[in-house]
């Protein structure tokens, strides 16, 4: 029996049929793991070569500049087509938005446009200028914040003036007396005593290198209206004031037919600077000046 039971187990153990299933599931395996390894592999170089190419995405994002492209010449013509036939009495000529429009064309990219006063053309200005900063400065709080809900995409900010049309010469007066102290034409106008400097905007609106300045604003209608004074003021010490950029900046002075802003601007911005007046625009162009130097303002006789 012991023999038997020997022999028989033998059998079993060396039994053709056992041993080929032994040898198929033994490929099975085989198979399976020859399959894994190489989803694995796939995977593998897959993935690398997708960090390969993000990392080198990012690279070149980081290191090249984005810039969009400038508006087309048939939309801008567009816009200031429709702009300049709407029926508001307060909106600016055509040939005004039109010489704003070609200068903000010219502009380097990204570029700086700093305008007194929320007037009709706003949107016009944030869409000429679509590839830069557009800020505007607004006496009336409630307006700007109102305007500011209103289109979110704008940048407003609000401003006390401190001035009056009826005092405007004795302001210029005290401004000339001044104007190798608290009312230099290069200053840091955050630490401005100077009544015309505006020293209450965002610090960050005073390390700008503006492009572009418009004044249209704020009110000057009648003689407690606040006038233009301190805005045109301001507008030229930033010019003078600019650290970077190509060293000029170009400022516009709208209703320059009123005596307050034409006088101002002579006063401010000086008359060897004006490079265009027609009908409501004046059109200066200033250069970066020196701290330790000034250049010694005109003085007007002032009938």
């Amino acid at each position: 029996m012991k023999n038997s039971t020997n022999n028989i187990t033998k059998l079993i153990l060396l039994h053709p049929n056992i041993q080929k299933q032994g040898s198929s599931n033994r490929l099975w395996l085989i198979a399976l793991i020859s399959c894994l390894t190489l989803a694995f592999l796939v995977i593998l170089i897959y993935t690398r070569e997708s960090i390969s190419i993000t990392v080198t995405n990012v690279a070149a994002s980081s290191t090249t500049p984005s810039v969009n492209p400038p508006l087309s010449e048939s939309i801008v013509k567009a816009l200031l087509h429709y702009s300049s036939n709407s029926n508001n009495t307060e909106q600016m000529p055509y040939p005004d938005l039109k010489s704003i429009s070609d200068v903000l064309g010219q502009c380097p990219s990204p570029c700086n446009f700093l305008v007194f006063g929320l007037t009709y053309e706003f949107l016009l200005w944030k869409a000429l200028n679509h590839n830069g900063r557009t800020v505007f400065i607004d006496e009336n709080r409630y307006y700007a914040a109102y305007m500011e809900e209103k289109h979110p995409e704008i940048e407003v900010y609000d401003v006390q003036y401190t001035t009056k049309i009826s005092e405007m010469k004795e302001i210029i007066a005290s401004v000339r007396e001044q104007v190798h102290n608290e009312c230099r034409p290069v200053q840091n106008l955050l630490f401005s005593d100077c009544k015309l400097g505006l020293n209450d905007l965002p610090n960050q609106l005073y390390e700008m290198d503006w492009d572009v300045i418009l004044v249209d604003g704020p009110r000057g209608y009648w003689p407690e209206a606040p006038g233009r004074m301190s805005a045109i003021f301001t507008a030229g010490v930033l010019a003078r004031s600019k650290k970077g950029g190509n060293g000029k900046t170009h400022i516009f002075v709208h209703d320059f037919n009123r005596e307050v802003d034409s006088v101002s601007s002579d006063e401010f911005l000086c008359r060897e600077n004006l490079v265009k007046s027609k009908d409501l625009l004046g059109h200066f162009v200033l250069e970066r000046m020196d701290e330790n130097s000034f250049q010694r303002l005109k003085a007007l006789h002032i009938k």
